[in-house]
């Protein structure tokens, strides 16, 4: 029986080091392996010129680099990109490029399938099949910003953790990506420009603030009143917005960072003056700015989005109440690119 080789990105540093000293060999192999690994984002160990090809086979017979494929690809109208990514044991998860004048941003994936039940998103009726592993979520980085600097002539500027899965819920590999995308032997990228959104896992927003983490933090809220909220969101039942709110004031105490609200207006759901209101008394907790977002529908007509006066009525009484309220367009909805869309119809 052949055993199964290990996937070498699994490996830290020191370990890699480790083991060609195992091999009779120099530790500083190891540095050199790991750079390709991560700052040249090598996908074969045949690529690794400036290592001896006795070397290179010897990597070959114990490990594997398994990478992620970009299967399909889809262009939207307004420049977005839609990925299908095929993982090495053959399933698929979505990864986006959104390009603005100013900025293009990577919205990667971190569950095949998703472990909540938000009933207004596509990706919530998929089981959760598993985990993404850190190097799975680090490729699909990488794969958007070459097709930055191929359609957009410019690097990848921003990450949001907004594609397929609920990221707290696969924690370590999150932050083991996050850790490798901003480290200088990684792609060097500013945590402040990375931003994980959340529906909401109190424990883990306190266990963030507690490794006081430097990205940015957005949460996935849509109403403030808890009936509301688990009529769309029935986790909400296990993380009520009360251990939810005290856990974002914890969250700003540690590290004095202002969360994002992200917020859907329904019709007949939430777009009442009694909701409004409480989602002014809900962002008085803790610093806040709200992302009033467009929704984008998922087949079966259950949901609506609200008419435009109920969003201006959303507006104009949280910018009484000197709270910062910007509207997000949707981008790549012609192609099931937005927010909410990504379900692998492909």
């Amino acid at each position: 029986m052949t055993a199964v080789k290990k996937d070498i990105r699994a490996l830290t540093k020191e370990e890699l080091r480790d083991f060609f000293i195992a091999q009779g060999d120099k530790a500083f192999r190891g540095n050199q392996v790991y750079e390709w690994l991560w700052q040249k984002s090598a996908h074969t160990f045949e690529g690794m010129t400036n290592i001896s090809k006795d070397t290179r086979t010897m990597l070959e017979a114990h490990f594997v680099i398994n990478h992620i494929e970009v299967d399909q690809m889809q262009r939207s109208a307004d420049g977005t990109t839609k990925n299908a990514v095929r993982l090495h044991d053959g399933l698929i998860v979505e990864s986006v490029l959104i390009p603005t004048d100013t900025r293009t941003t990577a919205c990667v994936s971190s569950q095949v399938g998703c472990s909540l039940d938000c009933r207004f998103c596509a990706t919530a009726r998929l089981k959760r099949m598993r985990n993404l592993n850190s190097d799975e979520i680090y490729d699909q980085v990488v794969a958007i910003d070459r097709q930055s600097r191929l359609y957009h002539n410019r690097p990848l500027s921003n990450i949001v953790f907004m594609g397929m899965g609920e990221p707290l819920m696969n924690y370590k590999n999150v932050l083991m990506a996050i850790e490798k995308i901003t480290s200088k032997e990684g792609l060097g990228m500013s945590p402040k420009r990375i931003t994980v959104s959340t529906s909401g896992v109190p424990k883990m927003i306190r266990k963030m603030a507690d490794e006081s983490v430097k990205f940015k933090l957005a949460v996935s809220l849509h109403s403030a009143i808890d009936e509301v909220r688990t009529s769309i969101m029935p986790f909400n039942k296990t993380f009520p917005l009360q251990d939810l709110r005290e856990a974002l004031q914890y969250w700003y105490q540690k590290t004095r960072n202002r969360i994002t609200y992200e917020y859907v207006v329904w019709q007949g759901i939430n777009d009442s003056q009694n909701d409004v209101d409480a989602l002014v008394r809900f962002c008085r907790f803790a610093p806040s700015k709200v992302n009033l977002i467009e929704y984008n529908p998922i087949d079966d007509g259950e949901f609506s989005q609200a008419s435009q006066e109920a969003i201006q009525r959303y507006v104009r009484t949280l910018e009484q109440n000197n709270i910062t309220v910007t509207i997000r367009r949707s981008r790549g909805k012609d192609i099931d690119a937005a927010c909410g869309q990504l379900a692998n119809k492909t």
